[in-house]
């Protein structure tokens, strides 16, 4: 392992791409495959249509996220970075927190089920998106710092610019 404790800039700009990315394509794969134009239809589903500017901006948000993310990650790299499990740690710590037991009743997670009246069957096809999203960005994030490479900053830096450019893209292009 090359860098275990990054320097602040350098950990944000890397969470804010690694979960922009892993955003963008677990999302992508489960609108797709969990059929989320005809689920976000339905009247009970409290989400806004895949066509809503918001829904289309969405990827945009995500850089922002990512410097949360960055802002917990920071004081506790010492567990997180350098050391050979540390993805697993930090996947665990957004599953556990941020999908299982967020404070308020987050759809899936243990108040989601408690209090929400959707089927609980149905709250939890989404961890098909967010668990392997967690993971995905976990093991991505922490195999860039540990493994810094020049071609590797190149190629995540393009592909999230091509990430930020196609939302934009759309919403011009966007008819009405």
């Amino acid at each position: 392992m090359e860098c275990s404790s990054p320097r602040f800039p350098e950990l944000a700009a890397k969470t804010a791409v690694c979960h922009t990315l892993t955003y963008f394509l677990m999302g992508a794969l489960a609108a797709h495959f969990l059929n989320y134009a005809q689920e976000f239809a339905r009247p009970d589903s409290g989400m806004r249509q895949l066509s809503d500017p918001l829904v289309l901006a969405g990827p945009l948000f995500q850089p922002l996220r990512g410097l949360v993310f960055a802002l917990v990650f920071y004081p506790l790299r010492g567990s997180l970075f350098g050391k050979r499990n540390g993805w697993l740690l930090m996947a665990w710590i957004l599953i556990a927190i941020g999908i299982l037991n967020p404070f308020g009743p987050a759809p899936a997670s243990i108040e989601g089920m408690i209090y929400k009246t959707q089927a609980i069957r149905r709250q939890l096809c989404g961890w098909l998106e967010v668990v392997p999203q967690a993971i995905l960005f976990s093991a991505l994030l922490c195999w860039w710092v540990n493994h810094p490479k020049k071609w590797l900053n190149w190629l995540l830096g393009i592909l999230f610019l091509i990430a930020m450019a196609l939302p934009i893209l759309g919403l011009l292009t966007r008819k009405g």
